[in-house]
């Protein structure tokens, strides 16, 4: 293995000699019917024209100054978000949800984790790129750089540091950036202000957003570096904040930049970041029990607490400041695609591989009675993979569906194409004497025995046993009765408790029977898919083919999505992923919330048009 020092100066030789490549692309497209413009919608058109000022759900006169305080779950032990190694800040539980981050700057706004749009699916607008331009069949597509655009050390944003930073991802960060970018052929610069990026395949239009997507890192602050080391050194970054002071592990604090290039763009505010990004500074501490977290809200300790918890939103908020107008309660509603939030089986394992044993451990679950005894029956039940969505599959397969799953008939279960896939749904009273009956017969198809009370494989004579880990202990409460549901069924598991870093280790690793995991989900879902559910992805380290899913069929279904040219296309081939999945008993999915449950002291002023894709308290700012 080359150094890293080595590896970094080969890298940069490869980038400098592209050069003449891409004049080479740029003189055999030259007769391409081409399109440029400020932004990029997957489907139909941008909502914004070239020239808008501000997006409209943003005050564009909100004043800047004042601080804010959030809260933070678990900890950190990295300021590098982009590799396997380490925990950073963005990484940690839940952080993405208030709009604020270590994360670099993007060719383009609006998809991806930067800052996601607040009211459109599917499509970006020039951050860093002031314009792109592409062929009618997509097949490449050139970034022109802004020129005001600039790192925080005054260096010039140029195409050198985005082909340095393609390279550097896919081949040193963490493998969810290859699977990402998995569709890019090539990033060439062509000028210092001009990227050319080849695709593999033309007509695959999502693969504009992905590489939109990418963080632009800096190159002369880190070719010297190993990058794919966790660091405790605050990088260089280009955004409206830069990071002030840290405790690793503790706390982070991030500072508004007062010179920050997106202030003069042409003698005025970046017109995607116009509005936003008010606070002079935000600080987040970091707590790893919720119930600690929750009692420094009430005393004052940060500003907004995000409740994940049924219980305590239902019963813990008669405290004084809240009685007293202080603080604020609010259901907000929004229509952001839920996260893939469930019981993950690690099918690597024998002990999951059929199917019919995962069923039959679905069926021990009681949504109805763990809804209503300790969620007050908060939740509504995940019936999908992907929930509070369009790519639902809720109904009957359509005309469409059905030709994607003809050609697989054979190998999947009759019930998918004449039905739609439903939970066991019980009383809520604790009785489950039909699902225990059902889950005996499947897992005696499978081989398994009671002998006494103890499920027992017939062959080997193997008890049934295994570990389900998390690291929150707030779910406690919800395996336990899962787990003695298991055990009128013979089946011993054990809930392990683990540290956020623990954690992360043993799932980038597979080392797991069961796990709690979310997978975020978009409106303009592509190559994430991949990372989620793809065979090629089940032996990655790293990857978040959690399940461990080896499919043909959920490998064409994935490829479909990939290659929809229409938005109608993608919904069916979504919700034929989705179908597939749900029969497979991969997982056994959780619960969702159509709404943010946020309480917060009243100290803030806000947008009034509603966000219907985020919560937006990056767009929030002081009270006068």
């Amino acid at each position: 293995m080359l150094p890293a020092i080595l590896c970094n100066v080969v890298l940069l030789s490869l980038i400098s000699t592209s050069l003449f490549a891409s004049v080479e692309i740029s003189q055999h497209n030259e007769n391409a019917h081409t399109t440029t413009q400020h932004g990029f919608a997957l489907y139909g058109d941008l909502k914004y024209p070239n020239d808008f000022s501000h997006f409209d759900y943003v005050n564009p006169a909100a004043p800047k100054g004042g601080s804010l305080k959030l809260m933070g779950f678990g900890s950190y032990d990295s300021l590098n978000p982009y590799t396997l190694k380490g925990v950073s800040p963005f990484n940690t539980p839940g952080q993405f949800i208030f709009g604020f981050s270590e994360l670099n700057e993007t060719l383009l706004i609006g998809t991806g984790d930067y800052s996601p749009s607040g009211d459109e699916p599917q499509s970006a607008y020039g951050l860093l790129a002031e314009s792109l331009t592409y062929p009618d069949n997509k097949k490449w597509v050139r970034f022109q750089i802004r020129p005001e655009a600039h790192f925080h050390d005054n260096h010039p944003v140029d195409a050198n540091d985005v082909a340095f930073t393609y390279e550097l991802l896919i081949s040193k960060g963490h493998p969810r950036y290859k699977q990402t970018l998995l569709g890019v052929e090539s990033v060439v610069a062509i000028s210092p202000k001009t990227v050319h990026v080849e695709f593999k395949e033309a007509n695959q239009a999502a693969n504009i957003l992905r590489i939109g997507e990418m963080p632009v890192l800096p190159e002369h602050y880190w070719r010297d570096k190993d990058f794919e080391k966790s660091t405790q050194i605050p990088p260089l970054l280009s955004g409206p904040y830069e990071i002030s002071t840290y405790s690793i592990g503790h706390s982070i604090s991030f500072k508004r930049k007062q010179n920050a290039w997106s202030n003069k763009v042409n003698g005025k505010t970046l017109n995607v970041y116009k509005g936003r990004y008010n606070f002079d500074e935000v600080t987040i501490d970091y707590y790893r029990d919720q119930t600690v977290a929750f009692e420094a809200f009430k005393a004052g300790e940060f500003d907004l607490f995000f409740d994940y918890a049924a219980k305590n939103w239902a019963m813990a908020y008669d405290f004084p400041a809240l009685n007293d107008g202080k603080v604020l309660k609010e259901e907000i509603a929004h229509s952001i695609p839920s996260t893939t939030q469930a019981f993950y089986f690690n099918a690597r394992k024998k002990l999951f591989k059929d199917r019919r044993v995962r069923e039959a451990l679905s069926l021990m679950f009681d949504y109805e009675w763990t809804n209503k005894a300790l969620f007050n029956g908060a939740y509504q039940r995940n019936t999908s993979y992907f929930p509070n969505s369009d790519f639902s599959s809720s109904a009957l397969p359509s005309a469409s569906e059905l030709s994607l799953l003809d050609p697989f008939k054979a190998v999947l279960p009759k019930a998918l194409f004449t039905q739609a896939f439903s939970q066991s749904v019980t009383k809520g009273d604790g009785n489950i004497r039909p699902q225990i009956k059902k889950a005996l017969a499947l897992l005696k198809e499978a081989g398994w025995v009671l002998k006494g009370s103890v499920l027992t494989n017939k062959l080997s004579g193997t008890p049934f046993t295994f570990e389900i880990l998390s690291r929150q202990a707030g779910i406690q409460r919800v395996l336990l009765p899962y787990i003695k549901n298991l055990e009128k069924i013979g089946i011993v598991a054990h809930a392990r408790l683990v540290d956020t870093t623990q954690y992360k280790t043993r799932l980038d690793q597979f080392d797991f029977d069961m796990t709690t995991v979310s997978l975020g989900q978009g409106n303009a879902p592509s190559y994430e898919q991949r990372d989620y559910f793809h065979s090629t992805n089940s032996t990655v380290e790293g990857s978040q083919n959690y399940a461990g899913i080896e499919s043909p069929v959920v490998d064409a279904m994935i490829e479909h999505v990939l290659e929809a040219t229409s938005r109608h296309e993608l919904i069916h081939a979504m919700t034929a992923l989705d179908r597939v999945l749900l029969w497979q008993h991969y997982t056994i999915p959780n619960w969702h919330l159509d709404f943010h449950r946020l309480a917060s002291w009243d100290k803030f002023s806000r947008p009034e048009n509603p966000l219907p894709y985020k919560l937006g308290v990056e767009n929030w700012w002081i009270k006068n």
